[in-house]
């Protein structure tokens, strides 16, 4: 075993601006230490290693297989373009590595389900990169929503995000790029809009999916903004917009028969130590109109740790029961 006792030992594939951000929540994870990192080369790998102030224990490497292949390396965090996932998350399965994915996971289901049955036949957890899950305001949120006296029954999810990427976004991200996150917006920021709602309506599928018309597209094909709407068979409802041309925007609100839940910035909290949501049950105006009543509450959650290292630190624990205690991998991670 390495330095770091029982730590979950984790290695990095590829140098992209996500990864600084969860290297730093590997460091701040007390179960996880960052083992290594690969790049195309070297050089690339040593330059973000040398920027992100990297401790000298970890291992360099010119190639993503040279991670693969280290043994050293329990799981492996993916922030890869799209378009390779499926070729290097499946190849970390094979090699026995546990994976983290960064999303969106591929550029379709049967790519997805490709990795997902690489990682149970070769008995490895699965967990996509989606880091708001892991908040304790989502677990709050989850628990009232959850109450039928508070919130009674779901009618409606609304969810929206954007942001402004600017001229050299729009020209030069991966994001815009067809060969390599062909998916665009929808794929990006799309993702958590339609994560935010099957969470709210507790991953029931819907009925039927139906695209807003005229989405905007850039002059390769690729998504840059977009919206749709959605229906179950019960009669709910949701919608949502994503765009990369639009000021920053991360809301959702859920509508129940009793209650209403809003947040304003689902995807990353306004600050690291703390986030909030309001909750309004049973609500009216008061008796001359001129006012709600009873007001909104402000539920304010702290955590010790960003929701980023929360996550890798969820991950850890589950790659440790495995390694450790011969558990099996929890799938529900894998397909929630």
């Amino acid at each position: 075993m390495a330095a770091g006792g029982n730590h979950i030992r984790v290695g990095i594939l590829g140098c992209a601006e996500i990864a600084r951000k969860v290297a730093r929540a590997i460091s701040l994870a007390p179960n996880a230490t960052l083992s290594a990192v690969g790049s195309r080369t070297v050089e690339k790998a040593k330059r973000f290693a040398a920027e992100n102030g990297f401790p000298e224990t970890v291992k360099i490497y010119g190639s993503y297989e040279a991670v693969l292949d280290d043994p050293e390396v329990d799981a492996v965090y993916v922030p890869l373009p799209t378009s390779l996932h499926l070729r290097w998350a499946v190849e970390a399965a094979e090699k026995k590595k546990h994976v983290l994915l960064e999303k969106p996971t591929a550029l379709h289901v049967g790519e997805l389900e490709r990795i997902l049955q690489a990682c149970d036949s070769n008995g490895v957890q699965f967990m996509d990169g989606t880091m708001w899950m892991h908040h304790p305001r989502t677990h709050k949120m989850r628990e009232m929503l959850s109450n039928p006296s508070l919130f009674g029954q779901i009618k409606s999810v609304h969810s929206i995000f954007s942001f402004s990427g600017g001229s050299d976004f729009l020209e030069n991200d991966i994001r815009v790029k067809p060969d390599l996150d062909g998916l665009g917006a929808l794929g990006d920021v799309g993702w958590y809009c339609i994560r935010s709602i099957l969470w709210a309506v507790d991953y029931e599928l819907p009925k039927t999916v139906t695209a807003l018309r005229v989405p905007v597209l850039n002059k390769s094909g690729v998504i840059l903004s977009c919206g749709s709407s959605l229906l179950w068979e019960d009669g709910k409802v949701a919608t949502f917009q994503c765009s990369f041309l639009a000021n920053l925007v991360m809301d959702v609100t859920v509508v129940g028969t009793k209650g209403t839940l809003h947040l304003n910035d689902f995807v990353i909290p306004f600050g690291e130590t703390s986030a909030s949501f309001t909750f309004a049950t049973e609500s009216g105006f008061t008796e001359l109109v001129t006012g709600w009543k009873p007001l909104p509450s402000e539920h304010i959650l702290a955590t010790d740790l960003p929701q980023e290292a929360l996550m890798v630190k969820e991950f850890a624990t589950l790659v440790g029961g495995i390694r450790d205690s011969a558990l099996k991998p929890d799938e529900e991670m894998a397909y929630n």
